[in-house]
Formats: structure tokens, C-alpha cells, sequence
């Protein structure tokens, strides 16, 4: 019942509140919009350059190479090398993430090792690579620093983790 009521209190605690302190709060979301609307067309390059790099990636083979050069790796901890894939583009795109996620769990079932594997790390992980792409540049920030080395650390973290824990708790 909390979440079914959630959204529409937070709309109607903001409302009161901008009522209150005579915000004018139709012309405010309206100016949000408008620069929304703006933002989301300067990030369309940058989405288009992720996009094209990421079919690029899987259309060139190296996809393929990368998870026939760790799979001794991945056998060796006992997890499945078809686990790869999803541990690679996971950084670079949620939504081909997802289409893997869902490919994994449709072939191999929701409830075997393979596809808690990959909810497990689908949840544990994040989109590194187009979050500094798309948000950096959409700021216009040039150097990045130590955002994309952290970033891509905490998703290693995060795949690793997936797997013990996957493998301590279901096999």
C-alpha cells in the first residue's frame, strides 16, 4: 500500500511546498522541461558513439577471443564462461547487458546457476563506461581523472563479488 501512494505524496508534499513559498511551480517544471528536452538532444552524439562502438566491439570478434582467452580463468573458480559476455558489456551498455540477461536466463532457466549468476551480477554492476560518457559529456568535462579507473574497479568488485557469492549460496 506504501508504494502505490509513495510518488503521489512526494508530488503533492512538492506542491504544497512550492505553493507555500509562492514558487510557481507549473512555470518551474515547464523550464525544467525545456532544458531536459535540451539536455537529452546534446547527449544524443555521445549515445550514438557509444552505440556504434559497442556494435563495432561485438561485430569484430573480439567479443568471442576475450571469453576463449579467460575461460580457463572462469573454469578454474568454477564459474561458467558463458558468464563472460554479460561481465564485459556490463560496464559498457545496460541495455545490451539486459538483452544478455535475458538471453542467458531464457536459455538456461531463472533458477539455474547460470541465470542467478547473471540477475546476481546484473544488479551487482553498473554501466561505467556510458555513465562517463553520456554525464561527463554532457558537462562538457574533457578529463575524467580517476572516475573511469574507480568506476571500472567497483564493476570488477562487483563481478567478483557476483560470482562467490552466486557460487557460496547456490551450488
Amino acid at each position: 500500500m506504501i508504494s502505490i501512494w509513495l510518488i503521489p505524496s512526494i508530488i503533492l508534499l512538492v506542491l504544497v511546498t512550492a505553493t507555500i513559498k509562492k514558487v510557481p511551480s507549473y512555470e518551474v517544471f515547464v523550464e525544467g522541461s525545456k532544458e531536459g528536452i535540451q539536455i537529452a538532444i546534446s547527449l544524443l552524439p555521445f549515445l550514438l558513439g557509444m552505440m556504434v562502438s559497442i556494435a563495432v566491439f561485438q561485430a569484430s570478434g573480439a567479443m568471442g577471443a576475450i571469453v576463449k582467452l579467460f575461460e580457463p580463468l572462469m573454469s578454474l573458480f568454477g564459474a561458467p564462461a558463458e558468464i563472460l559476455p554479460l561481465a564485459f558489456i556490463r560496464p559498457i551498455s545496460g541495455t545490451a547487458a539486459l538483452s544478455m540477461t535475458t538471453e542467458l536466463i531464457r536459455t538456461f532457466g531463472p533458477d539455474s546457476f547460470i541465470g542467478q549468476l547473471a540477475s546476481v551480477m546484473q544488479g551487482s554492476t553498473d554501466t561505467t563506461l556510458y555513465i562517463i560518457t553520456v554525464y561527463f559529456g554532457a558537462v562538457g568535462i574533457k578529463r575524467m581523472g580517476d572516475a573511469l579507473k574507480v568506476g571500472l574497479m567497483a564493476d570488477l568488485v562487483g563481478i567478483i563479488a557476483s560470482i562467490v557469492i552466486v557460487i557460496i549460496l547456490f551450488s
